[in-house]
C-alpha cells in the first residue's frame, strides 16, 4: 500500500522534473528573444559605445554574437551549480532573488491558506444549505468577487483604508511596505507591525482565492451529497456530522486537491499586482521591474521561481490525493 503511494508520488516527481526544464528553457528562450538588453544602455542620457555596450552583455552572459540555445546552456550550468547570474546592473541576480523570494513566499502562503480555508468552509456550508438565504446571499457575494479584478480588489482596499484613516484622525491600517521605516520597540511591536502591513494585501489575494474555491467546493460538495453512500451511512445510524466531515467532505476533497495545483497561478499573477499597488518589494514587483529594464537574467529568475512555485503547489496536491483518495494507496489508480 504504502509502495503504491511512493511509486505514485516518484512517477509525479519525474514528471514535474521535466516540466520544470521546460519552462526553464522556454522562459529563456522567450525573455532572450522578446527583451533588449542593449536598448537598457542606449536609453542612458549619454549611450556607452557599441563596443563598450557588447562588453557589458558579456560580462553578464549575453553575448550577442552567441546564439540564444549556447546563451542558455550556458546560464543552465551555472545555475545548476546555484548561480542565476548578474543583472543588467551588474549586481547579483541571487542576492535580489534572496531578498525577495522571503517578501513574496509570506504573502503568498498566508493569503492563499486563509483564502482556501475560509473557501472550502463557505462551500461546504453553501451546500448543505442550499437556496437558503446564506446560500444565496455568498453565491452574490462569490460573483462580484470573482468578477472584480486582483489589482481593483487591491485598490478599492487602499481606497477604504485611506477613507478610515481619514475618519479616525489617524492611521489605523497601514498599507504601504511590510513595515514601518525606523520602528522602534520589543519585538512584539515589531511583529504587531509586520502584521498590520498584511492585513491588506492578505485580503486582496485571499477573497479572490476564497470566491474560487467557495464555487468549487460547493458544486462538488453538492454531487457528494446525493451519493448512494451518504445515505447509506445515514441508515447505519451515524450522525449527520460525521456522515458530512468524515465520508462527505474527505470525497468532496479529492477533485479539490487537483484544482489546487492549477488555480495556484493565478493567485501567483494575482500577487504581482498586489506587490506593486501596496508597495511590497517582492518577486512580483521584481518582474515588472525586470520586464522594464529589459533584464533577462532577472526575468527568468523570477519565471523560474514560478515555475518551482506551482510544481510544489502540483507535488503537494498529489500528496493529498493520496492521502485522500484510498485507489491511490492500493495501487488502482496513479
Amino acid at each position: 500500500m504504502g509502495g503504491s503511494v511512493v511509486a505514485f508520488l516518484a512517477r509525479r516527481l519525474a514528471y514535474y522534473l521535466v516540466l520544470l526544464v521546460t519552462a526553464a528553457a522556454l522562459s529563456y528562450g522567450l525573455a532572450a528573444t522578446a527583451l533588449s538588453p542593449r536598448a537598457y544602455f542606449q536609453a542612458r542620457q549619454v549611450p556607452p559605445p557599441p563596443a563598450q555596450i557588447d562588453r557589458q552583455l558579456r560580462a553578464i552572459g549575453l553575448d550577442p554574437q552567441e546564439p540564444v540555445t549556447t546563451r542558455f546552456t550556458g546560464w543552465a550550468g551555472r545555475a545548476l551549480h546555484g548561480d542565476l547570474g548578474l543583472s543588467i546592473t551588474g549586481s547579483s541576480v541571487n542576492a535580489e532573488f534572496g531578498r525577495r523570494i522571503g517578501v513574496s513566499l509570506r504573502l503568498l502562503l498566508v493569503g492563499t491558506t486563509l483564502g482556501i480555508a475560509a473557501g472550502i468552509a463557505t462551500g461546504v456550508w453553501g451546500a448543505v444549505r442550499q437556496y437558503r438565504l446564506s446560500d444565496r446571499t455568498f453565491t452574490v457575494v462569490a460573483f462580484l468577487l470573482l468578477s472584480t479584478p486582483t489589482f481593483l480588489i487591491a485598490l478599492l482596499l487602499k481606497i477604504a483604508a485611506l477613507a478610515g484613516n481619514r475618519a479616525a484622525g489617524r492611521q489605523v491600517i497601514a498599507f504601504t511596505g511590510e513595515s514601518t521605516p525606523g520602528l522602534t520597540g520589543s519585538m512584539l511591536d515589531h511583529v504587531a507591525d509586520r502584521a498590520g502591513h498584511l492585513l491588506l494585501p492578505t485580503l486582496s489575494i485571499g477573497l479572490v482565492t476564497l470566491a474560487t474555491y467557495s464555487r468549487y467546493q460547493r458544486n462538488v460538495m453538492l454531487d457528494v451529497l446525493g451519493a448512494d453512500y451518504l445515505r447509506t451511512a445515514t441508515a447505519k445510524g451515524l450522525s449527520r456530522r460525521t456522515v458530512l466531515v468524515k465520508h462527505g467532505l474527505r470525497t468532496a476533497l479529492i477533485p479539490m486537491s487537483t484544482f489546487f495545483a492549477f488555480g495556484f497561478l493565478g493567485v501567483l499573477t494575482g500577487a504581482t499586482f498586489t506587490e506593486k499597488i501596496f508597495g511590497w518589494h517582492g518577486m512580483g514587483e521584481w518582474f515588472i521591474d525586470s520586464v522594464n529594464n529589459n533584464d533577462v537574467n532577472a526575468v527568468v529568475a523570477v519565471n523560474l521561481f514560478a515555475a518551482v512555485t506551482v510544481l510544489l503547489a502540483g507535488l503537494l496536491a498529489d500528496v493529498l490525493h493520496a492521502l485522500l483518495d484510498p485507489r491511490v494507496r492500493l495501487g488502482r489508480r496513479g
